[in-house]
């Protein structure tokens, strides 16, 4: 039987793997673990994950932190409205991909409404009229049509994956609005305000993690995807198996760190 999760136990995990789309976190801290039936190459993906950590605390966290002391909170709004906005055509072509054509129409609506009304997404009028916001990617489409997700698979930079979700990279990127600019340093600028942007989001929600991060962000990242590509409805047993929150008592331990976001 499926059922929903609940808003709680979704918010926490959610902000926890979003983190790692950059390899973010402190220093790792190895602890004795079993082995993950999905992390045949845990050796392998420690040692990656060790090296965008440190990049992220010696590198992106302190710009981001700048940023985010720098910029007014209305106008990192905009900012990160603005790069939601961008990520709606990825959306657009994966819900056509997984014959999702009703919720096609829907994103397709408020990317437009956004990119006029909302100046060129600025400002999020699509939420305000009820569009929700979708997240599709290929490795999501991939999931779709059967393809098995494989083994976890940490990269340099990019953060968790796995095999199919690497594989989705490809034809996300060539989508892609930033493959039109040809000027390489506004390209590149644009890329990085977007990591900026996100990183400076995130700074309260490092919070989360609980014991060893690696397994913790390892075990957000792949119930966070199973939980995408069958589109929010996971198993009763979901978030059970692996004690990702051992270090909270209930849900109410949730609802008090969450409300400090």
């Amino acid at each position: 039987m499926m059922t929903r999760t609940s808003p709680v136990q979704v918010r926490a995990w959610l902000l926890a793997i979003v983190m790692t789309t950059i390899g973010l976190a402190g220093p790792v801290v190895a602890e004795e673990d079993e082995a993950h039936p999905r992390d045949p190459w845990e050796g392998f993906n420690r040692a990656v994950f060790s090296f965008n950590d440190t990049l992220d605390f010696y590198l992106l966290k302190p710009v981001a932190k700048g940023y985010d002391k720098a910029m007014p909170d209305p106008l990192q709004d905009g900012v990160s409205n603005f790069f939601n906005n961008i990520g709606e055509i990825k959306t657009i072509f994966n819900d056509l991909l997984q014959l999702k054509f009703k919720q096609a129409g829907l994103d397709s609506t408020r990317f437009l409404v956004n990119s006029t009304v909302g100046i060129f997404g600025f400002i999020d009028i699509g939420s305000r009229i009820g569009l929700e916001q979708h997240d599709e990617d290929f490795g999501q489409t991939l999931g779709y049509w059967g393809v098995s997700s494989g083994p976890y698979l940490v990269l340099p930079f990019l953060g968790p994956n796995t095999l199919r979700d690497s594989t989705g990279l490809i034809p996300d990127y060539y989508i892609s609005p930033y493959n039109d600019i040809d000027h390489d340093l506004t390209r590149y600028s644009i890329r990085a305000m977007e990591i900026i942007d996100l990183r400076a989001g995130l700074l309260e929600a490092e919070s989360l993690v609980a014991g060893d991060r690696y397994s913790f962000f390892r075990n957000a990242y792949l119930q966070r995807r199973d939980f995408l590509v069958n589109d929010g409805q996971m198993a009763d047993d979901f978030l059970e198996d692996d004690d990702l929150f051992e270090d909270f008592d209930d849900e109410a331990d949730f609802e008090e760190d969450g409300d400090a976001l």
